[in-house]
């Protein structure tokens, strides 16, 4: 598939995703990020990990400044989970510390399946 279609079928994919299912494809984006981080602090090939690293913390900062944390009751808790994990990846990036982003990473792959399973049981109920 060529770049121009692949483009084409990603704008589509998110145009016409579901607001779960865009949350959903945000986490995962969010753990390839930080995915590539790790393997890229692992390899000791800072240059990829750095901008990897970075975008997986721009991902947190659009998902803390979206989150409506007073029209549920677990809003704030989570808000403090965002906020630990941005600090945890501007930390493991300064400090090229695999294993403070591997922490990260369990913590988006968590958060990432409990999204999704929370999506399919709300499709499901639709």
């Amino acid at each position: 598939m060529n770049v121009n279609a692949r483009a084409a079928y990603m704008d589509a994919s998110v145009a016409t995703a579901s607001p779960a299912r865009l949350l959903v494809m945000l986490y995962e984006r969010l753990v390839l990020d930080v995915r590539r981080g790790l393997e890229a602090q692992q390899q000791g090939d800072h240059a990829s990990a750095h901008p990897a690293l970075l975008h997986a913390q721009d991902i947190v900062l659009e998902l803390r400044s979206s989150l409506d944390s007073e029209s549920w009751e677990g809003g704030p808790q989570l808000a403090s989970i965002y906020d630990f994990l941005h600090l945890q990846l501007v930390r493991a990036n300064m400090r090229r510390d695999p294993e403070v982003t591997a922490g990260c990473l369990a913590l988006v792959e968590d958060l990432c399946n409990t999204w999704r399973e929370a999506a399919l049981q709300a499709s499901s109920v639709a």
